[in-house]
């Protein structure tokens, strides 16, 4: 199931789930990996807090239902640590009384990255938890149905999503407002159900390249770096650089403790580059030369959803140490020989001697 369908559905009863960016995004893999919902996640967490249960095939073919109380391992190792210890057939999660949010994107002319930027890492910490932004930088394509202002321009996006009064959302915004005459403005009271048109993300297949790492910081001096690599003066051919503000609920524990790594960093930085399979090499190089140049300031862990498929990262690297040998003491229960393989894998833990 496709998170749009659920949006749908839910937002008919006035309710909202931690859905992601782009609603032809499919739920069960999204959930699986943490589920970093833009529109709500700041103040309700991650979407794997959020599972109440799972029916999954586990790697011996039996059918199960897991939840904390049945198999309370693998409904820790479940949410958070993907595809790596069963095939989910069905999940149960929370949804949120939140049938509108004051929401959209601001775009403003690149070459006032640095002023959009440097003003938007000050202003954002200091926002409730019900305020969610993201900073992109942004090349767009000269086609429909990018909107007529911004087509074949490299601009800086603000994006919004507050859950609050449109009275409250105007005041909040008006600092960034302020920077600079935008191209666009398109923050409005929305019903939920429009949640996508905040990250007007594409919808149709394309082919793309992208991989995230995530920030334990962003002093002055990575501000500085990433207006090097990717602002006006760069010659970069990302499509996108993303920029995601955390905290909040993020970094908090939920009741029933999980396999999510990334609590306690603050920023998730993704990169995207866009063209034919002719150019991959090209594409992911130009990946490569942003997330390298940002390492100075990269946290000890990475989010599962953020990396590419082909990615050769060490799960040790994902998960931290402490829980990658708890995912290991799961896996080798539930999954001894590796059967759930073609992932960011977690191996089975060694048999002592």
């Amino acid at each position: 199931m496709l998170w749009s369908d659920v949006i749908a559905k839910a937002a008919a009863v006035g309710l909202a789930p931690l859905n992601g960016s782009n609603p032809t995004v499919g739920v069960s893999g999204y959930t699986l990996g943490g589920g970093l919902s833009p529109t709500l996640g700041r103040s309700h967490g991650y979407a794997a807090d959020h599972v109440r249960w799972f029916d999954v095939v586990t790697a011996d073919g039996k059918l199960q239902h897991v939840d904390a109380e049945s198999e309370p391992d693998l409904f820790w190792a479940l949410r958070g640590g993907k595809g790596n210890f069963a095939v989910v057939t069905a999940l149960e999660f929370d949804l949120f009384p939140v049938p509108r949010l004051y929401g959209g994107g601001l775009y403003f002319p690149g070459e006032r990255t640095a002023d959009v930027l440097r003003t938007w890492a000050a202003w954002h910490p200091n926002t409730p938890e019900t305020m969610i932004t993201s900073l992109a930088m942004m090349r767009m394509r000269s086609m429909p149905p990018v909107p007529e202002p911004l087509r074949g321009k490299f601009l800086v996006s603000v994006r919004i999503a507050y859950n609050g009064t449109v009275a409250d959302g105007e005041r909040l915004v008006a600092p960034l407002r302020a920077v600079a005459p935008s191209l666009l403005d398109n923050v409005r009271d929305m019903p939920y159900s429009e949640v996508a048109s905040i990250h007007n993300e594409p919808t149709d297949p394309v082919p793309y390249y992208e991989r995230g790492i995530m920030l334990r910081d962003f002093p002055a001096q990575a501000q500085d770096k990433l207006i090097e690599l990717v602002g006006p003066d760069s010659e970069t051919d990302l499509v996108m650089a993303e920029l995601r503000a955390l905290g909040g609920a993020w970094d908090r524990e939920p009741a029933v403790p999980n396999a999510v790594s990334t609590r306690g960093l603050p920023y998730s930085l993704l990169a995207v580059a866009a063209g034919p399979l002719s150019q991959e090499e090209q594409l992911k190089r130009s990946v490569a030369e942003l997330l390298d140049g940002m390492k100075p300031w990269q946290g000890d862990r990475r989010f599962v959803n953020n990396l590419a498929p082909d990615e050769a990262a060490d799960a040790t690297a994902i998960y931290g140490p402490e829980r990658y040998e708890r995912l290991a003491s799961i896996k080798k229960t539930y999954d001894p020989a590796n059967m759930f393989r073609l992932n960011h894998n977690v191996l089975p833990a060694a048999t002592p001697d």
